[in-house]
C-alpha cells in the first residue's frame, strides 16, 4: 500500500479526500500548512505528496521549493481553477503534475496512480528495456532509473526521467506532443495544457546545451519535440 501526504489548509476538504483515498487503499496523513509538509517529507515515509498551493505560514510553491532541495518524491499540485501562473511555477519547481480545485476525487486517484506508476522501478519480466540508452554524453538506464550527463548524475523528477527516456528512444525523430503526453502523463492532451512544455523546459535547463552548443531538445512548432541527435547507442 502506498503512503501519501496530503497538504491542504482546508481541514474539511482534507478529511473528505483522506476518507476517499483510504477507501481506495492508500495510507494517508494530512497536514495543513507548508512548513508542516516540508517537515513531514524529511522523514522519508511517503511515496507521493498532494500539495495545495494556497496555505498559511509557507505556501505550497515555497514548500515545493524546499522539498526539491532534499527529495525527488513525486508531487501532485492542487491549484485554483484557471490559475495558470501557479501551475507553470509549480511545474518549473519540479511538480510532476497538477490538478485544479475543486477536483473530482476519482480523477485525483487516477492522477495519483498514474504518477506512482511512472515513479515505480520496472518489474522483472516486463517489456521495459534494461539496456542503456546513450546519446552523445547522456546515458540513461531504464532499469535502475539513473540518468547521467558526462558521467554525473542528473537530478530528475520521475516525470522528467520518463520524458527523457521517450525522447532518447526516439532520438533524431519527432515525437508528437500528444503522443508524449499520453505515454508519460497517461492522459489526453487538452487545448491549454502546458504540462509537457514545462517538463521539457526543465529538462533543457538541467541538460544544458549539447556538445555542439545547440539545444539537445528542439521544439517542432505545432508538432512536438525531437532529441537532436542522429547517433543512438544501446548497451
Amino acid at each position: 500500500m502506498h503512503k501519501l501526504l496530503l497538504a491542504d489548509d482546508d481541514v474539511d476538504l482534507c478529511d473528505l479526500l483522506q476518507q476517499y483515498l483510504v477507501s481506495e487503499n492508500f495510507i494517508v496523513d494530512a497536514v495543513h500548512d507548508g512548513a508542516a509538509a516540508v517537515a513531514a517529507i524529511q522523514t522519508g515515509a511517503y511515496d507521493l505528496m498532494v500539495l495545495d498551493v494556497m496555505m498559511p505560514e509557507m505556501n505550497g510553491l515555497d514548500a515545493l521549493r524546499e522539498v526539491r532541495k532534499q527529495s525527488r518524491i513525486p508531487v501532485l499540485m492542487l491549484t485554483a481553477r484557471g490559475d495558470d501562473i501557479d501551475r507553470i511555477v509549480g511545474l518549473e519547481l519540479g511538480a510532476d503534475d497538477y490538478l485544479a480545485k475543486p477536483c473530482n476525487p476519482r480523477e485525483l486517484v487516477a492522477r495519483i496512480r498514474a504518477i506512482l506508476r511512472r515513479a515505480a522501478p520496472p518489474i522483472a519480466g516486463t517489456d521495459i528495456p534494461d539496456s542503456n540508452l546513450v546519446v552523445a554524453d547522456v546515458l540513461l538506464h531504464p532499469g535502475s532509473r539513473v540518468a547521467l550527463l558526462k558521467s554525473e548524475a542528473l537530478d530528475l523528477t520521475s516525470t522528467e526521467f520518463n520524458v527523457l527516456a521517450c525522447l532518447l528512444e526516439n532520438a533524431g525523430t519527432v515525437v508528437r506532443k500528444e503522443q508524449l503526453t499520453e505515454i508519460v502523463l497517461e492522459r489526453k492532451l487538452t487545448r491549454y495544457d502546458r504540462s509537457m512544455d514545462m517538463h521539457v523546459s526543465n529538462l533543457r535547463r538541467k541538460l544544458g546545451p549539447g556538445p555542439n552548443g545547440d539545444d539537445r531538445i528542439k521544439t517542432v512548432r505545432g508538432v512536438g519535440y525531437i532529441y537532436a541527435s542522429t547517433t543512438l547507442n544501446q548497451g
